[in-house]
């Protein structure tokens, strides 16, 4: 079993408007998962409630590993990896989440990343084998082998103001 934790604890305060950016965007981004192959979805909550179902992390603020943390904490035993998306990433696309899913199943490994143009992004997927490892500073920290999604339009990182500011 394959499930995605979606990262949406965080307190937006560099993105500059109301309602706060996870629930503006999280609809996005879960539709895209829905559109792939994972079994499963848990979202993580911390500074804002979210109109979705979601796992209150009390630790948010120590970083997007305690968030990580909690998301997987709340996978059903039966989980074998964890497919990790940001909340802020709302042009995630499908087909990058299948091929790295993919790259896991057919050569294992402890992670694996997508990457963009050289350059490492989101998804991420972790074996239950690392779980444990994860720091504050999150997935991002862990190494993985890099799959190549350069034909894939890149997840997107809304972390500035719409209007500029």
């Amino acid at each position: 079993m394959i499930a995605a934790v979606v990262l949406a604890a965080g307190a937006s305060s560099r993105y500059g408007t109301q309602p706060p950016k996870q629930v503006e965007l999280l609809p996005r981004v879960l539709s895209s998962l829905r559109q792939s192959s994972v079994d499963a979805i848990v979202v993580v909550s911390g500074a804002h409630a979210l109109p979705v179902e979601s796992v209150r992390c009390p630790d948010w603020e120590r970083g997007p590993g305690a968030s990580l943390r909690c998301g997987l904490a709340a996978l059903p035993p039966k989980t074998e990896a964890a497919l990790v998306v940001l909340s802020d990433g709302p042009d995630l696309d499908p087909c990058a989440v299948d091929r790295v899913v993919d790259d896991w199943r057919t050569n294992g490994g402890d992670a694996v990343a997508a990457t963009y143009g050289g350059v490492r992004l989101h998804p991420v997927l972790l074996a239950r084998a690392v779980w444990d490892d994860v720091p504050d500073e999150g997935a991002r920290a862990l190494p993985a082998r890099l799959v190549p999604c350069d034909d894939l339009r890149p997840p997107g990182d809304v972390d500035f103001s719409p209007a500029g500011s």
